[in-house]
């Protein structure tokens, strides 16, 4: 990927000195060795999974970026700068551990005249998108809408929204908005009728609105394809057509299950050939289901999931939001999230891509980090992630790791260095000047906010979101879990211990953090890759693994199973490698920082421990 470079590190870093290795190095060494095995190439979707250049399964994990596109003070771009969008891809990598985003594009500032294509938001659009390519984070763009467009609401309201361009509000005549006594932004949604009359438009192309945005989003995507390096251009995963699509109305009879079916569907196949003729034809589009799908809250609005599409395949990927609409309200949970909180909201995820013959991935998902309900945040987002790693809950991790599933990209709401620093004229109106929070209808979502300095800070704990995870694993993964430690108040959030039935890995991780991964490795002589917290200094953690028990990780050389080497971007951020051979072979890989000089026999004691309990349950 351009201005993308990785170094090869050689000098050995081992903290203890201790090195045993079993297992044979590197399957081959016909990569050239100065990639140090990082793929920029493009991502395809194979056997339900994100596939990359050596064949390996990639988990994507990162943000949005970012909710300032809803705002008019940048005009509709996620930053003020180039200079603002490269500080934050590095901050994205180093503090937030992420290697791709979800880019907010604004249709609205994309066609602000019917018919014609801004060029300059399109550059400047694409020259922000450009900062994070070059830091070798994927990105996969989305025109993004919600109550479908500021200019539905009125100077003095309440409530705002994003997406389509005044013109097109123009066309419908809409009555005048109103939401009744609402709790919630969302309930716009269903209850404001100016909102629900222009979304009824948009499904149904009235004034031809629909097949504007369409001419408008092959627009884009040619600039985009045509203005990017061919590097680059591989670093975009695929396209997000239309957030959180929900019908506005229904006819007479439908129901969310038969909107989908005949409105939605169809907008998605229309799109796709948008994409084929803008150059896009060999990435995904990332189709979303009805909005309501898969809430935590039953309504008559869940039915659907794209149930009627059929075989997604190869040119689509399942792509959803999650929210606990029941921590939000403030009254529907009442405590804290628990272990395995969001298994089975996840797991419905990882089975409805499976039964569409596709991969997932999560695009939304988050908690407010003020107000009333915001302390719950900690414990809600740590469930989250427990979810994306896993379908089982921490206390049947161990005792069923065959069950875990595969791991699920995500990508969490979201990444706005702007955060309290705001400057928004919601509505236009001079006289409400929003600063605080993500100054969008009360919302305070961000991970992180900057400094007048211009320092980029957590407004997390760093725990929670710097995580292990497989971003690329060299075969099929069979299991995954990470225990972050990560913190509600001065409480240590453990939900996956190591069971007492395994003494000496329990004592060896001790209360660090740690990560383990089971996959069986496939003819790919690229490695399985982990990315490293900034917490897993190489120099103190521990692999234990079938590959070799490793305290220090050495860098990486052609000749060692298991070794670091840096993520791209020059962040300082590092990646675990594990060169494992044949094909089929069951392995694992335990990595930890709670070891402190481990000795020789207690990593031995491990590794057998760790041998026996994955051939008893893989």
């Amino acid at each position: 990927m351009t201005n993308v470079r990785a170094r090869l590190i050689v000098i050995l870093v081992v903290l203890c000195g201790f090195l045993s290795v079993a297992g044979a190095g590197p399957a081959s060494a016909a990569t050239p060795t100065d990639s140090l095995w990082f793929d920029g190439s493009a991502l395809t979707v194979q056997n339900g999974s994100f596939v990359d250049g050596y064949g390996r399964q990639v988990v994507l994990r990162g943000y949005n970026v970012s909710g300032e596109t809803k705002l008019e003070e940048n005009s509709g771009l996620p930053f003020a700068s180039v200079a603002d969008a490269k500080k934050s891809a590095t901050a994205l990598r180093a503090l937030g551990g992420g290697n791709s985003v979800r880019f907010l594009l604004s249709w609205a500032h994309a066609e602000p005249v019917r018919g014609q294509v801004d060029t300059t938001y399109l550059a400047a659009a694409t020259a922000q998108m450009q900062a994070f390519l070059d830091a070798g984070i994927r990105v996969y763009p989305d025109f993004h809408q919600d109550l479908y467009s500021r200019y539905l609401f009125n100077s003095g309201s309440w409530y705002t929204g994003d997406g389509a361009p005044k013109w097109a509000v123009a066309l419908g005549s809409y009555p005048q908005e109103s939401c009744g006594i609402c709790l919630f932004w969302g309930q716009n949604i269903t209850q404001n009728s100016a909102v629900t009359k222009a979304q009824y438009d948009f499904w149904h192309n009235n004034y031809g609105v629909q097949d504007a945005f369409l001419v408008t989003a092959q627009s884009t995507m040619t600039y985009i394809q045509q203005h990017l390096t061919a590097d680059e251009f591989a670093g975009v995963v695929g396209f997000d057509p239309y957030n959180e699509p929900f019908a506005g109305t229904y006819d007479s009879g439908q129901t969310s299950r038969t909107w989908e079916q005949n409105l939605l569907w169809p907008f998605y196949v229309k799109f796709r050939a948008r994409m084929d003729a803008a150059g896009w034809s060999a990435k995904p589009a990332l189709v979303e289901p009805n909005l309501f799908w898969n809430s935590n809250i039953s309504t008559q609005l869940q039915e659907g999931g794209l149930l009627d599409a059929g075989t997604l395949g190869s040119r689509y990927v399942f792509n959803t939001h999650f929210y606990d609409q029941k921590a939000i309200s403030g009254i529907l949970m009442w405590g804290n999230a628990a272990d395995g909180q969001y298994a089975t909201d996840f797991g419905t995820v990882r089975d409805r891509a499976a039964a569409a013959g596709t991969a997932a991935i999560v695009s939304e998902f988050g908690h407010p980090l003020s107000g009333t309900v915001a302390g719950k945040a900690p414990t809600v987002l740590k469930a989250m992630y427990q979810a994306l790693d896993s379908r089982l809950p921490g206390a049947s991790w161990w005792s069923n790791p065959a069950g875990s599933g595969p791991v699920l990209s995500g990508s969490q709401w979201q990444w706005d260095i702007y955060n309290g620093r705001h400057d928004e004229l919601m509505n236009d109106n001079p006289d409400k000047v929003l600063t605080s929070g993500d100054a969008w209808n009360d919302e305070d979502l961000s991970a992180v906010s900057m400094t007048a300095s211009g320092t980029v800070t957590l407004r997390q704990d760093v725990r929670l979101l710097d995580r292990i995870y497989p971003s690329a694993t060299a075969g099929t993964t069979v299991a995954f879990t990470y225990e972050d430690r990560s913190r509600d108040g001065s409480t240590t959030l453990t939900w996956n211990p190591v069971p007492s039935s395994l003494p000496n890995t329990s004592s060896l991780v001790g209360s660090g953090q740690y990560g383990l991964l089971m996959w069986r490795s496939n003819s790919s002589t690229a490695p399985t890759e982990l990315h490293l917290p900034a917490s897993f200094p190489a120099a103190s953690t521990t692999v234990v693994s079938d590959l070799g028990a490793v305290s220090g990780v050495p860098a990486y050389t052609s000749s060692t199973p298991v070794g670091y080497a840096d993520e791209p971007g020059g962040t300082g951020s590092h990646r675990l490698l594990l060169f494992a051979s044949g094909s089929g072979t069951l392995h694992y890989a335990l990595i930890t920082n709670g070891a402190t000089n481990p000795s020789s026999t207690l990593l031995n004691a491990a590794r057998s421990e760790l041998t026996a309990w994955a051939a008893a349950h893989s």
